[in-house]
């Protein structure tokens, strides 16, 4: 049985003004060592759930334990083992490349000596190598991407969660990241993948949650769900059945 690296008990939250929860009564338990995609249609609370990983929104109930540390009551410590790409590019777009890889290091208290090494592997994994020294308000969408990507990994997280790696990517990029992911996956670390681009889930999840309107529908691996709904021919029409047609805003 799979040791979860992430446990998510009965947790629920519910936005002042809104008419029902981002939230409710989510269960779910992320495998140590997976590549676990979380999916859902625009409004379906997988962005919620990932800030209430982070411990960046407070759930009104239930708990979430990241490697066995409770969110809330241990933050420093879990944001010593994670690591964070959010949708919205968490760079400072007036700096440099360099300069702002040194002061997320800086930040997870990385030695100068380590922080260079693991900055000139990344940027060279990653083709950044000659655009350091620019500012990354001149950037391309795909670039900002691997950039927020790099920064996330600077300091060796056991976990990352990523909240739409490859949105507004070229396929150069896309690929590129995703091939970056399975390298990380076959070292031993844990990924959730927060996304709507099912194909990409396809190609690099070991299991998956498809949750809507902030509940949970369906978990497990791509085999066993595909196996248990043999209607459908891939993951779109698994997410569709389960989802449904309506046009989401």
């Amino acid at each position: 049985m799979s040791v979860a690296i992430v446990q998510i008990d009965n947790v629920s939250k519910q936005y002042k003004g809104a008419q029902q929860p981002a939230v409710s009564h989510l269960t779910l338990d992320i495998p140590k060592g997976s590549v676990f995609g979380l999916l859902g249609p625009n409004g379906a609370g997988k962005s919620t759930l990932v800030m209430l990983l982070c411990g960046l929104l407070k759930p009104d109930e239930g708990t979430i334990q990241v490697m066995d540390l409770k969110v809330g009551e241990n933050s420093a410590a879990i944001r010593e083992k994670i690591g964070v790409a959010p949708q919205e590019i968490a760079l400072f777009p007036t700096l440099t490349a360099q300069e702002n890889l040194f002061y997320f290091g800086r930040m997870y208290g990385l030695q100068t000596d380590v922080l260079k090494k693991r900055i000139d592997e990344y940027v060279n994994t990653f083709g950044l190598q000659d655009k350091m020294h620019k500012r990354v308000q001149t950037f391309s969408g795909g670039m900002k991407r691997r950039l927020n990507l790099i920064a996330a990994l600077l300091h060796d997280p056991s976990l990352i969660i990523l909240d739409e790696p490859t949105a507004g990517v070229d396929v150069q990029s896309r690929n590129m990241i995703l091939e970056f992911l399975l390298t990380l996956k076959s070292k031993g670390v844990t990924i959730l993948y927060s996304s709507h681009f099912l194909e990409e889930a396809e190609r690099i999840c070991t299991h998956l949650a498809i949750v809507d309107e902030g509940k949970l529908l369906v978990t497990g691996t791509p085999q066993i769900l595909m196996g248990e709904n043999p209607d459908c021919k891939n993951l779109e029409e698994l997410f569709l059945k389960r989802t449904g047609k309506t046009m989401r805003d």
